[in-house]
């Protein structure tokens, strides 16, 4: 059976970065009837930090050179190593069996929420592999960041999300779908540039669509 984690994370409850994603997971859940479709939702239920405790964690596993994680609830010694798994448990378990990763994110301040940011964080464990697993982002970003815009230097966001992906995940297969100039619905100044927003947006969820149909 195939399975679908659905991430979301942003602050708004609708947002661009929701609409996409929810296009794609409509188009996939249609796809897959019998498919398991799991969501979550990191700025409605933000996942916790990592503390002291976890980074502790990950010294066990890079002092037994395993890369079994399946033996980290061994390696904890103490109640606070324990209580830090227990938030890892879940949140592992879900991303491993997934087949497809879809995340819904915008972009804040030239890069990614820092619930996103949580989340990647306590997930990833030294030796960790994900190869094989494929990665759909959806963004929103409030201008222009594709190749060849003035501000095409600045974008930390899907720079950054495909080399985290490829480097420590070992995933290559990231698609990601961009909706920019988001902001043109909102600042006069950008609002002789909503043209070009609408057909990104427009662009972009054909995409979501034919994607979820195709993955």
């Amino acid at each position: 059976m195939t399975a679908l984690l659905h991430l979301d994370a942003s602050a708004r409850r609708t947002s661009l970065s929701r609409e996409l994603g929810s296009a794609f997971a409509a188009a996939w859940r249609a796809q897959h009837p019998d498919g398991d479709y799991r969501y979550r939702d990191l700025a409605a239920d933000p996942v916790p930090f990592i503390d002291e405790a976890w980074t502790e964690l990950c010294d066990h596993v890079l002092a037994q050179e395993t890369t079994d994680l399946d033996r980290l609830p061994d390696l904890a010694e103490t109640p606070a190593q324990r209580a830090a798994w227990a938030v890892v448990v879940p949140l592992l378990a879900e991303v491993r069996a997934a087949d497809v990763v879809l995340i819904g994110t915008p972009m804040y301040n030239y890069s990614i929420p820092a619930s996103l940011k949580a989340w990647l964080d306590q997930i990833t464990f030294p030796r960790m592999s994900l190869a094989g697993t494929r990665f759909v982002v959806v963004t929103a970003r409030g201008g222009a960041y594709s190749p060849g815009a003035p501000k095409e230097r600045f974008d930390y966001q899907e720079r950054y999300l495909r080399d985290f992906f490829a480097g420590h995940f070992a995933v290559e297969d990231s698609v990601f779908l961009n909706a920019e100039l988001a902001n043109s619905r909102q600042d006069p100044a950008l609002a002789h540039l909503r043209a070009q927003h609408d057909d990104s947006y427009r662009a972009a969820l054909a995409a979501a669509r034919r994607l979820g149909k195709e993955y």
